[in-house]
């Protein structure tokens, strides 16, 4: 979201780092780094400016959001949108590894 909340980003001494770009369960979900392109399903993302609640509290207001909208438009048919979903996902990923 370029919003200055990863590491070392120009917003972190003010607002903390976001904790979609901490090393998560969700790196390289939708070829993201961390969970910055699942952010909707991490608790404590900037949701119109604010810190937002978990998945379940916030994902009315993320199907609204512009960022939510560009990965679903990028992914097409391979966009997740729940935790459960990514997880099945890698788990798909690594048995086909093997």
């Amino acid at each position: 979201m370029k919003c200055g909340r990863e590491e070392n980003g120009e917003n972190v001494k003010e607002m903390g780092v976001c904790p979609a770009a901490l090393p998560n369960e969700y790196n390289g979900v939708h070829n993201g780094h961390a969970g910055g392109r699942f952010c909707w399903t991490i608790t404590g993302t900037l949701c119109h400016g604010k810190p937002g609640g978990t998945f379940a509290q916030k994902f009315l207001t993320c199907l609204t959001c512009k960022f939510f909208k560009h990965v679903q438009e990028e992914e097409e048919r391979y966009f997740m949108v729940t935790p459960t979903q990514a997880k099945a996902n890698a788990k798909c990923k690594l048995l086909n590894a093997k």
